[in-house]
């Protein structure tokens, strides 16, 4: 009995979408199908999209890559009015255009099935942002939106954070790179003062810069949904940093987070490290490429001592140095929760090589440790079968 499908890559066409779409209509058994891309074309998505009117098992499909246009977008806009089976749909990277987005947020408001829609790089605009917002104000069932690459802008995400002022159902949000600045930055995190349903908002390459990393970090006092924060490569600097680190010793929800490129500096890495004192719920902690320096390298490692929830820690290109790498081998002789470590590109040198080496004989918790481009100058062998180092 045929229940999955997967045929992504196999340069079907639009002849062979139109082929797939009529078995669509005889297979009953079928729930999930991937035809991510085969350069379907317009012409396959519309037969797609007629088959979903008369299909009634279907509940994944991903047509990502298919160089559907705005038309096959209309299309399979249209299809969800009638469907009521589908839960997932990705139609990223299809040009889907302000038109095809359109059509499917008048999809949104009446469709009650879909659970999860991935429409990323489409180029939806500003204004593909604002009735994507109407229609999460009226949508009651989508728990995932995913919309990075569409060129939002600032106006786009402010009308998505009224949306979610509004919205109970939306649990995971990607807006990644899609040019938000400071005003979109500060109102989504003005949103989450009012939203208790989202638990996942991704950020990520939005320059929202001082202005808006202050008030998410104003926000993260107050908001005791969020698990999952990501604010890479956004602007940030030193004292966005410290707002953050206060936060994170009021916030007892979030559990991931990602400030990775941000120019945090030595004296962010330390207000990271005191926070990591008194934060009992953060377990995955991303700061790599942030310029921390031995000092920021010291002091996270003093709070390693200390932490005991943290399980994953980046620290990636920042320049710890030696004395970084011995502090942090120290600190893995007395911790003993952290997972997995990266310390890779960090210049750690032969001595912060053997520090490491000598503590890995003393830990039994880490299991992943990255130390490629570190210079430690020997290889690193261990007995422990139980440890992947990356050299």
């Amino acid at each position: 009995m045929l229940t999955s499908l997967d045929l992504r890559s196999n340069r079907l066409g639009s002849e062979e979408g139109k082929i797939l779409a009529d078995a669509l209509n005889k297979i009953t058994t079928l729930t999930f199908l991937d035809l991510h891309s085969n350069n379907l074309a317009s012409e396959g998505g519309k037969a797609l999209a007629d088959a979903l009117c008369k299909n009634s098992t279907l509940t994944s499909l991903n047509l990502g890559y298919n160089n559907l246009g705005s038309e096959g977008g209309k299309a399979l806009a249209n299809a969800l009015f009638k469907n009521s089976t589908l839960k997932v749909l990705v139609l990223n990277s299809n040009n889907l255009g302000l038109e095809g987005g359109k059509a499917l947020t008048d999809a949104l408001c009446k469709n009650f099935t879909l659970k999860v829609l991935v429409l990323f790089s489409n180029n939806l605009g500003s204004e593909g942002g604002k009735v994507l917002a109407d229609a999460l104000c009226k949508n009651s069932t989508l728990k995932v939106l995913v919309l990075f690459s569409n060129n939002l802008g600032s106006e786009g995400g402010k009308a998505l954070a009224d949306a979610l002022c509004k919205n109970s159902t939306l649990t995971s949000l990607n807006l990644e790179s899609n040019a938000l600045g400071s005003e979109g930055g500060k109102a989504l995190a003005d949103a989450l003062y009012k939203n208790s349903a989202l638990t996942s908002l991704n950020l990520n390459n939005n320059w929202i810069g001082s202005k808006g990393g202050k008030a998410l970090a104003d926000a993260l006092c107050k908001n005791s949904t969020l698990t999952t924060l990501n604010i890479y490569h956004n602007k940030l600097g030193s004292e966005e940093g410290k707002a953050l680190s206060d936060a994170l010793c009021k916030n007892s929800t979030l559990t991931s987070l990602n400030l990775g490129y941000n120019n945090l500096g030595s004296e962010g890495g330390k207000a990271l490290a005191n926070a990591l004192c008194k934060n009992s719920t953060l377990k995955v902690l991303v700061i790599h490429n942030n310029k921390l320096g031995s000092e920021g390298g010291k002091a996270l490692a003093d709070a390693l001592c200390k932490n005991s929830t943290l399980i994953s820690l980046n620290l990636q290109k920042n320049i710890l140095g030696s004395e970084g790498g011995k502090a942090l081998a120290d600190a893995l002789c007395k911790n003993s929760t952290l997972t997995s470590l990266n310390l890779e590109s960090n210049a750690l040198g032969p001595k912060g090589g053997k520090a490491l080496a000598d503590a890995l004989c003393k830990n039994s918790t880490l299991k992943d440790l990255n130390l490629k481009h570190t210079n430690i100058g020997f290889k690193l062998t261990l007995n422990n079968s139980n440890i992947k180092i990356r050299i």
